[in-house]
């Protein structure tokens, strides 16, 4: 057996919303995988850090992060695909993408 190869995501480049994508910022860790998230559509989500994430990147109570909502209860439920470093977060906000 050799050593498993780690793939890792671009970290320069910036993941924007598409289709039904929506930014947010994490408000109060729930426990376990799941945060309450402030979304910029003006509702609050339960939100649960998709299993890719889950042991390679930290969020905290703060971070702009990028939602996908369910399909089935998209106004309370969505999934966590992305968050966004402080200079990226700070990045989206000169361009206009962050409306905080």
């Amino acid at each position: 057996m050799g050593k498993r190869k780690v793939k890792r995501e671009d970290s320069n480049a910036i993941k924007l919303p598409q289709g039904n994508d929506v930014m947010g910022i994490a408000k109060k860790m729930m426990g376990f995988d799941r945060i309450l998230v402030s979304c910029q559509d003006g509702k609050e989500r339960l939100c649960r850090i998709r299993g890719k994430m889950k042991r390679r990147m930290w969020i905290r109570v703060g971070d702009i992060v990028l939602i996908s909502p369910w399909d089935f209860q998209s106004d309370e439920r969505g999934d966590i695909i992305w968050r966004y470093k402080r200079n990226q977060a700070d990045w989206l906000r000169r361009k206009g993408y962050l409306k905080v």
